[in-house]
């Protein structure tokens, strides 16, 4: 097939792969981003895009957490196992909290998609089967990487005494830890909790601080929940963010920048008057969308709610729904 007839994403691949063919590009180099593709080939995204996922498929490449698509590693020369050069590591040099740890940083790099026991495995540097004499499966490894971050919050001796200060400080440790690793929030749901010691640790943590305050126990479990809400249902979007600019190799303003022109049509039809008013009121610098500002904004709405729960029921107001 001639170069005038290989479609333009194919001309791509074919470069991308000769890059690396010739060490231009080395295991774990970045890959150029599909907008950087699209404007060095002069084609579209969705071109630039069906490259990248064509060598996806293939594993010439991957997808790396928080940097974007890499050169994936050469079979049997991946600097991440340990061992290469003498085989597998013996298995006395396991145990559960290596392949837990192995799995986190798996998970913190690359996202709890990317987790996998071989994966883990690799990472140790023995025998694909080898976690599996530590751990049931995935889904119970998972469990214990959920169990041993809750155990990372601190629950100083010296906390603050006032219930506002004591809350507000475990919210906030709940969202570094969010912070830290991200996957954290997709591994549970609010109906279906995860019932592990350092999660309830947590929750004794604050449910102690609405302790004595006149709240029923239902009500200070739903305050205890929503805290928890609040932070979850933030931090969804961290590892969401991470895997959508691992895949199209855009940040998220980079992405908003392709989305001006039908954002222009939308304020223009004029059938979204106030929403139209108020991202123009916005001005040039436009809206920027902070997950960490609207995490202290959304606690002290919430804190600020808490507060009326108790200033009724020390008072023995009735609030009404």
């Amino acid at each position: 097939m001639t170069a005038s007839r290989t479609p333009p994403y194919q001309r791509i691949v074919h470069d991308i792969r000769r890059r690396i063919a010739e060490g231009e590009l080395a295991p774990g180099d970045r890959i150029p981003s599909t907008r950087q593709l699209a404007r060095d080939w002069n084609v579209a995204l969705a071109t630039a895009t069906k490259a990248l996922t064509v060598l996806r498929q293939e594993e010439t490449v991957h997808t790396q957490a928080r940097v974007g698509t890499v050169v994936a590693p050469v079979p049997g020369r991946s600097g991440t196992a340990r061992h290469t050069d003498k085989g597998p590591a013996p298995e006395r040099e396991l145990s559960r909290d290596g392949v837990v740890r192995a799995a986190i940083a798996i998970a913190d790099a690359e996202g709890l998609a990317a987790l996998s026991m071989r994966g883990v495995a690799a990472r140790l540097g023995t025998a694909a089967m080898s976690p599996y004499r530590y751990v049931n499966g995935k889904d119970d490894l998972v469990l214990l990487m959920a169990d041993t971050v809750f155990g990372e919050l601190p629950r100083p001796a010296g906390a603050p005494a006032d219930w506002r200060a004591r809350l507000e400080a475990g919210a906030r440790a709940l969202w570094a830890l969010h912070r830290a690793h991200p996957w954290l929030a997709q591994t549970g749901s609010l109906t279906r909790p995860l019932l592990l010691p350092n999660m309830l640790a947590y929750s004794e943590w604050m449910l102690s601080a609405l302790d004595g305050h006149g709240l029923g126990p239902a009500t200070m479990l739903d305050v205890n929940v929503l805290l928890y809400a609040h932070v979850q249902g933030l931090a969804v979007h961290l590892e969401r963010e991470a895997q959508a600019r691992g895949a199209t190799g855009l940040s998220d303003e980079q992405w908003l920048d392709t989305q001006a022109d039908a954002l222009t049509r939308l304020i223009a039809s004029g059938a979204y008057p106030t929403f139209g008013r108020v991202v123009e009121g916005c001005g040039t610098a436009g809206y920027d969308l902070d997950l960490d500002a609207l995490f202290a904004l959304g606690l002290r709405s919430l804190l600020d709610g808490v507060s009326a729960l108790v200033d009724a029921a020390r008072t023995g107001r009735r609030l009404t729904p």
